[in-house]
């Protein structure tokens, strides 16, 4: 059963029924013990770092899903904001992150974008892979994923980048780690490709 984390972050109905559609069984949790049958996490993420720790703390779902993750190995899959706090720091907050992926959270630097408005980055944008990955089995990387963000992601160890997007700078717009899994982009917003990472992510 795949669990997506209801924490007050991130649109978690948009991604269900996305599952539902693909006839995927899925449920919404909002507790630790929603989470005791799940076999795979979707961790959604919406908005500052240092407030998105501190609504999954309160939910009460932080320590079990440590714990599930790190320890039971069980897949996860975070999504925006919810890909961010996987780092250990955000330029963004003062809050210590996850540490679930080793990496800092950095601003895009707009004397770089030659586009106005600088920031946030918002709208379609094309993705590289870096390797060949089942995630990625069927997607269209010049279709591209809808973003929305100011802030990206970046790997202390560049294997962990598993698709790069250029906006000013190359940054990572996929990243993973073993059952770890990080998106920039936000699939459920993405149409056929974001249909088939959802999909690709249930048959991992």
């Amino acid at each position: 059963m795949i669990k997506i984390l209801s924490y007050g972050s991130g649109n978690v109905k948009a991604i269900h029924n996305i599952y539902k559609r693909l006839n995927i069984p899925s449920e919404i949790a909002s507790s630790a013990d929603a989470l005791a049958n799940a076999d795979k996490l979707i961790l959604p993420g919406v908005g500052a770092f240092d407030e998105t720790l501190d609504q999954l703390e309160r939910s009460g779902m932080r320590q079990v899903l440590d714990h599930m993750v790190l320890e039971r190995q069980t897949p996860v899959l975070g999504v925006c904001v919810g890909m961010q706090i996987m780092g250990n720091r955000s330029d963004e907050g003062l809050r210590d992150g996850l540490g679930w992926i080793p990496g800092e959270v950095k601003r895009l630097e707009p004397s770089l974008l030659e586009q106005k408005p600088h920031l946030p980055h918002m709208g379609w944008n094309t993705i590289a892979p870096t390797v060949a990955h089942p995630l990625l089995e069927g997607i269209d990387p010049e279709r591209g994923f809808y973003f929305l963000h100011s802030y990206y992601f970046s790997c202390s160890n560049v294997e962990h980048i598993l698709t790069t997007t250029t906006y000013g700078v190359e940054f990572a717009s996929a990243v993973h780690s073993g059952n770890i899994f990080g998106l920039q982009f936000h699939p459920e917003k993405s149409h056929e490709n974001g249909v088939m990472i959802f999909r690709n992510f249930a048959e991992i």
